[in-house]
């Protein structure tokens, strides 16, 4: 019972972070396209347009922003390449659209720092 708890508790969490990381890029005047988009490889949180950028963001919360940033592994970076790929050949303009990818940390105080372009293919 307690795992559920949890469980849910997480789920809850995560939702609100990513509504407070939606807003903070609307505030700055991006537009959110789509929240938990998902394709055949995995999930973004979300995706957002701006400038004629595709924005892939993935959002992670902690007690602090290191503890945010450590619960990203490189398993869930690839996805998301993945992921942005199969979106932009579906809704954009292919291969060819303008991506970058964010990382967004959220704290326990639901402070919010971008990570803009923190996350790359080697």
């Amino acid at each position: 019972m307690i795992r559920k708890q949890t469980g849910k508790h997480a789920y809850l969490d995560g939702l609100a972070a990513e509504q407070q990381v939606a807003a903070h890029y609307q505030n700055r005047g991006y537009q959110l396209k789509h929240t938990r988009w998902r394709g055949t490889g995995g999930e973004i949180d979300l995706i957002l347009f701006h400038s004629g950028v595709w924005v892939f963001v993935e959002v992670k919360r902690g007690r602090d922003h290191a503890l945010a940033a450590s619960r990203l592994s490189r398993g869930q970076i690839q996805r998301m390449f993945q992921t942005a790929e199969e979106f932009c050949e579906a809704f954009a303009q292919g291969q060819l659209c303008e991506m970058r990818f964010d990382l967004a940390l959220v704290n326990a105080e639901a402070g919010v720092e971008i990570l803009e372009n923190a996350l790359y293919s080697d």
